[in-house]
């Protein structure tokens, strides 16, 4: 049977991979929409070697470029997310939500009513909306996968038999700046903060990895999706990342769970989940299992990591302050505005400022709700001197 599927941000790095894996298994798929912001010509390339007859590209001026390219008709190109009826009438098998940032929160919670089983890589959409995101799952009756390399590797080991957890440790590289001293964090530069030592990821993601807030925003990721408590959840350092979770269970089990450095595995199987579809991977690294090097944080070289002590338990609207805060100063940085150590320092007085601190009580009743704090977060950061 043909899976008809959709992919919102099919021009990232999860979107092209994903579309690597099915070139090999074209006659098996039909893929009714891809989505991009304003990479229009590799949109169009894909939309051409997939023959996908639908396509949104939501900035408006690469929208326009885009129509203006195009000469044939039977390809349908909108600028938004509101006519979704009209592109799919049924719901399709699969869909890959992978836009990056908060603007993927809108399309992720509006595609869910569309599709049978959604993969979901966009980290805001967790973060930030989950108890709005899960609410509207269960409506539909449309199953969930985390892609997250880390998220996918607890839910394969729990199947959702979370009952007997005691702890749950994610594992973190630490950067580039792991082993580096920390009397040497001030003078760190654009280049070294972006060259993660062992995925190939956006600048600002590896900047995430470098200050540690990526796995932050994991962890929250964690106690959101599988509904535990903080004090459950630990990261744990691990250069090599070769160990991807590891979960310890109060009948005195652990499951450890590992995989090769490559976002193919957990894509891969979000895919074909039950279809006994195999993927090729290296032996078991028996030179990495003997020597882990599993070890606690340095909070003094990665301070980001102590905001977990502050956060509320239940899903509140200060986790979109959290985002919006790290995203505009990791866009600082990578303009050269600000340094590299600056980016804790400040991020700690933004989080705590005042007029803040009340949406840790507050919980996102809409999705809009999020959409429009971040907008604010925006306008007082801008007016702030940080």
């Amino acid at each position: 049977m043909i899976k008809k599927i959709v992919i919102l941000g099919s021009t990232g790095s999860i979107g092209k991979t994903l579309l690597k894996i099915i070139k090999k298994d074209k006659k098996n798929f039909e893929i009714k929409l891809l989505t991009a912001k304003n990479n229009y010509n590799l949109l169009l390339k894909q939309a051409k070697e997939f023959k996908v007859k639908n396509l949104i590209i939501t900035d408006k001026k690469y929208f326009e470029i885009a129509k203006s390219k195009i000469k044939k008709k039977n390809i349908n190109i909108y600028n938004n997310f509101d006519h979704l009826d009209k592109i799919l009438k049924k719901k399709v098998d699969y869909t890959m939500s992978s836009i990056v940032g908060i603007n993927g929160l809108l399309p992720t919670f509006r595609i869910i009513k569309y599709s049978k089983k959604i993969a979901i890589a966009n980290k805001e959409s967790i973060i930030c909306g989950w108890n709005l995101i899960h609410k509207e799952l269960k409506k539909n009756k449309t199953y969930f996968i985390p892609v997250d390399s880390e998220h996918f590797s607890i839910w394969f080991a729990l199947k959702n038999n979370n009952n007997l957890i005691d702890k749950i440790f994610l594992t973190a590289s630490g950067g580039p700046f792991y082993n580096l001293s920390i009397n040497k964090f001030k003078d760190i530069k654009i280049n070294q903060a972006i060259k993660h030592p062992n995925w190939k990821m956006g600048k600002k993601i590896s900047v995430d990895s470098a200050t540690m807030m990526n796995k932050v925003f994991e962890i929250i990721e964690a106690k959101n999706l599988f509904n535990i408590e903080y004090k459950k959840l630990k990261i744990l350092n691990h250069p090599k990342s070769y160990i991807h979770a590891i979960i310890q269970f109060s009948n005195g089990m652990t499951k450890i769970i590992s995989h090769d450095t490559n976002m193919k595995i957990p894509i891969f199987n979000t895919l074909y989940e039950n279809d006994n579809k195999k993927i090729k991977s290296k032996n078991l690294n028996l030179d990495i299992l003997n020597n882990l090097s599993l070890k606690e944080v340095d909070y003094k070289k990665f301070p980001m990591v102590k905001i977990l002590d502050t956060l509320p338990q239940n899903c509140s609207l200060f986790e979109t302050i959290i985002v919006s805060s790290n995203d505009l100063l990791v866009n600082l940085f990578l303009n050269n505005k600000i340094k590299f150590t600056d980016i804790s320092k400040k991020f700690v007085k933004l989080i705590n400022l005042p007029e803040f601190n009340k949406y840790k009580k507050i919980f996102p009743k809409r999705i809009q709700d999020i959409i429009d704090l971040e907008r604010l977060v925006h306008l007082k950061i801008d007016t702030k001197s940080i």
